[in-house]
């Protein structure tokens, strides 16, 4: 797999780039894109119409930006860099992402990290922005290596301020490292790919531009896999312990048979924006590089459950219904419905098996004839396939358990307490009778004594 700085990553620097170098924004780049422009067999890669429509949303009503238009990449082409070497700082031209200029800044000796190539985005004008901009970006930077195989990569998610308009990596790579198949000719090719990323509070969103995520599944789908079946089995195993717990599930049972038909209906549904306000704050994580691709996962998982009711004329289904496993959730205009009694969804949420995990790991990023899988509308499509079933089955884990805890189980808990309550009533109640009629003994008792002592004067 090309290699992917991880010391000190995701760090700001202390002071600015003042000295620029040569750069190149034209698509001639001696290692190819690790996607958009990779062809399979003279034809360009594809994957389905579902994820390539980057959101004309039918819900997304407020006319912003689509991601595809808040994405930008810039190849810089360094040259006469043996000469460039004891500089202190190198910076790029200025390019524009998402509607705001951006430069990529290097400290060919290190910038607090002796014999390393310190690398870092910047925001090119930020001392013109007003107090208190801000907006996460997801970025990946890459030193091409001669032997595409061998480029060296990095990703990171980062919220940037007009005070923390950059940020980076210290060590980016050894100094060393430099000279074994990243000059070609004198001349370094950095290559930077920038996501603004228009996040909201109320619902999963799309983040990415369709080609960047095809490149960030390849390389990050094990670890969204990781975060999505973690959650889900989390989940699964209060449920299988409330079940497990024979006193406690008949007793919950009991409770359930015994409300009307209404009463279970209502109780078994909640509004869509209720829940997914929660489901966004739960996974969307400042900093985890994964984030982006888990809400892009959760967003089409949940355009995967709201149907083709949902989806505009002419898209493709990502998810043929026969491939699905029964649903647990569907959605009713505004809102999540349970599908089925809630015994029965808790025990299949409890039981089921979860999908068998992708065991191939992480890919290359650039096309490779020898190892890893070509970017070919195959392995693209297996890949979001993938990523829209774990999402569908996140969103409706966390609907069901959801619905479960704050209404369900919370009715139960309040019946549990009235009941007992109503027992403690009426142990004081017994108590107080007993008492009472131990009281009206005594005195029953004490009378007879009394006249029997009368008689005896």
């Amino acid at each position: 797999m090309a290699g992917v700085a991880t010391e000190e990553s995701g760090v700001g620097r202390s002071e600015e780039g003042i000295l620029s170098a040569q750069s190149s924004q034209s698509g001639e780049a001696l290692a190819e894109w690790r996607s958009s422009e990779q062809v399979e067999k003279g034809t360009p890669s594809t994957s389905p119409p579902y994820w390539d429509t980057d959101d004309d949303d039918d819900d997304d009503e407020d006319g912003g930006p689509k991601p595809s238009e808040l994405y930008g990449k810039r190849t810089w082409k360094i040259d006469k860099f043996s000469r460039m070497i004891n500089k202190r700082e190198l910076r790029s031209s200025v390019f524009d992402a998402g509607g705001y200029k951006w430069y990529i800044l290097i400290y060919p000796q290190g910038c607090d990290a002796c014999n390393h190539l310190s690398l870092f985005l910047c925001v090119a004008n930020h001392d013109k922005l007003l107090p208190g901009w801000s907006h996460f970006a997801q970025f990946t930077i890459a030193v091409v290596n001669k032997d595409p195989k061998k480029s060296k990569y990095s990703d990171s998610l980062h919220r940037f301020r007009k005070e923390e308009h950059d940020w980076g990596w210290k060590k980016f790579m050894e100094l060393s490292e430099v000279f074994d198949g990243f000059i070609d000719a004198d001349t370094l090719i950095i290559k930077a790919q920038v996501q603004v990323i228009r996040e909201k509070a109320d619902r999963p969103f799309r983040c990415l531009d369709s080609q960047y995520r095809r490149e960030l599944v390849r390389v990050h789908l094990t670890n969204v896999e990781q975060i999505c079946r973690r959650f889900v089995e989390e989940r699964r195993g209060k449920l299988g312990k409330l079940i497990e717990d024979n006193a406690r599930w008949s007793s919950f049972c009991a409770f359930w048979l015994g409300i009307d038909q209404n009463a279970r209906r209502r109780m078994s549904k909640e509004k869509m924006d209720v829940i997914l306000k929660v489901v966004v704050k739960h996974f969307f994580i400042a900093k985890e590089v994964t984030s982006t691709l888990v809400m892009d996962s959760l967003y089409s998982g949940l355009k995967a459950l709201e149907g083709p009711s949902k989806c505009k004329k002419g898209r493709t289904k990502v998810l043929d219904p026969d491939e699905m496993p029964a649903p647990i959730v569907s959605v009713d205009k505004d809102m999540f419905v349970l599908v089925d009694d809630v015994l029965l969804l808790l025990e299949r949420a409890a039981l089921e098996p979860l999908p068998p995990k992708d065991e191939k790991g992480p890919q290359y990023r650039t096309k490779d004839g020898n190892s890893g899988e070509d970017f070919n509308k195959d392995s693209i499509e297996r890949d979001e396939r993938r990523l829209t079933e774990l999402g569908r089955r996140t969103v409706e884990i966390f609907v069901l358990a959801h619905i479960f805890s704050n209404k369900i189980e919370a009715a139960y808990q309040e019946a549990v307490a009235l009941k007992r309550q109503e027992e403690l009533i009426r142990e004081e109640e017994e108590e107080a009778w007993v008492a009472g009629s131990e009281q009206k003994s005594r005195r029953g008792a004490n009378l007879k004594e009394k006249k029997s002592k009368k008689k005896q004067v």
